[in-house]
């Protein structure tokens, strides 16, 4: 009569075991899920800083490559042809001018022999210049747009030819220059393109930034 009093009591203590069980697998597996989670968004995080940093450099060469283009422009004006110290051959402290055909060609462009020329920037055989910022190539890119009266200033009418300002009567032309610079890492397969509009003179003043 006791073992058959017992055995209810057993078996329920094995169906607790078995609960118990099951249990313990639950928060096992809960568990998991959490700690993959956490590692996998760790990880994304990580990753989206460091496309954060790579963009922020090739941002930063960008703007390097503008800066570079806008004394490019301001000197090529002022002497009338793309200075010698900007080309690539130089021995000693190689410009960003990568030959003297560029120098050329980018001479007529800077001086309205060739305005909105359709060359790439994307592409090291048609760039205008050449740059190595940090870990990044970059290709500039400079592009006379078109000349206008400066702001405030009158139109010149019946007057004769007085150079790219347009003589003191017009109150000076400004001549407006996009320059266009493509970074690109091998490395890490990142680029980015950055553009910016100039109006510049031959008075003497420098560049200043429109776009």
């Amino acid at each position: 009569m006791s073992s058959l009093r017992t055995t209810p009591f057993k078996a329920a203590l094995d169906d607790e075991k078995g609960i118990a069980l099951v249990t313990v697998m639950l928060i096992m597996v809960i568990m998991a899920v959490i700690g993959i989670a956490a590692i996998t968004v760790t990880s994304l995080e990580n990753r989206m800083a460091g496309f954060q940093r790579s963009g922020e450099a090739a941002a930063t060469a960008a703007e390097s490559c503008i800066g570079t283009g806008v004394n490019l422009i301001q000197q090529t004006i002022d002497q009338g042809q793309v200075p010698a110290q900007f080309l690539s051959t130089q021995p000693t402290n190689p410009g960003p001018v990568p030959s003297l055909a560029q120098q050329t060609l980018l001479t007529n462009e800077i001086m309205g022999q060739s305005d909105n020329n359709p060359d790439d920037p994307s592409t090291a055989a048609t760039a205008n210049m050449i740059l190595t910022v940090g870990a990044f190539t970059v290709n500039g890119d400079i592009d006379r747009l078109y000349a206008k009266p400066k702001s405030g200033s009158a139109m010149q009418f019946a007057s004769g030819y007085e150079g790219m300002a347009g003589g003191a009567a017009g109150g000076g032309v400004d001549i407006l220059y996009r320059i266009t610079c493509v970074t690109s890492n091998s490395t890490t397969g990142t680029t980015s393109q950055m553009s910016a509009v100039y109006a510049c003179t031959a008075t003497g003043e420098s560049c200043q930034r429109k776009i």
